[in-house]
């Protein structure tokens, strides 16, 4: 690892011996570029999703009512959302069929991950409406986040930054391969 640079040559900022991470693919998702406006489901990325094939919307399996997808912007590797079909933002408006088969995947997707990727545990939830942290509050959608231990080490805390070793495209590989 090369020496961190102590003096800033520009001049600019605070000088510090910390290296530097850049992940300008996560600037979008900040500025909220990529949140959609509205509750048509037109808009909704997760009902266009289900138009395109499963490689390239990221999606490990379909079921009758719902279907599993990488999260675009994962907060673990495996980290993975079980989304109905239908463009709901509500969990008491699922049926009775939906809210089963939701559980299921939820279900496979955490023996799926723990197969491929030995996950020591989970984060299980939905964010109910942009005032509980939904980015995307018009569709209904359950994040599945595999944790291992030690995977909260600094650089979220102090750096505001998730290192994820494996790409996208791998991982999606990876667990649709062991759905």
């Amino acid at each position: 690892m090369p020496e961190p640079e102590l003096v800033r040559q520009d001049g600019v900022g605070v000088v510090d011996a910390l290296q530097r991470l850049w992940t300008p693919h996560r600037l979008a998702y900040v500025q909220g570029d990529r949140t959609p406006v509205g509750d048509e489901p037109a808009g909704c990325p997760f009902c266009r999703l289900v138009d395109m094939d499963d490689v390239s919307a990221l999606i490990l399996a379909r079921g009758k009512t719902v279907y599993a997808v990488l999260n675009l912007y994962p907060y673990n590797p495996g980290h993975l959302m079980v989304v109905p079909y239908r463009h709901v933002p509500d969990y008491p408006e699922l049926t009775a069929d939906e809210t089963v088969e939701l559980a299921q995947f939820t279900q496979r997707a955490m023996t799926v991950v723990r197969k491929v990727s030995a996950a020591h545990g989970f984060n299980i939830g939905m964010n109910q409406g942009s005032v509980a942290g939904a980015g995307i509050a018009d569709h209904l959608h359950q994040h599945v986040v595999p944790r291992w231990g030690g995977d909260a080490n600094f650089m979220p805390v102090l750096g505001h930054t998730k290192v994820l070793p494996q790409l996208l495209g791998e991982t999606r590989e990876l667990l649709a391969g062991a759905w």
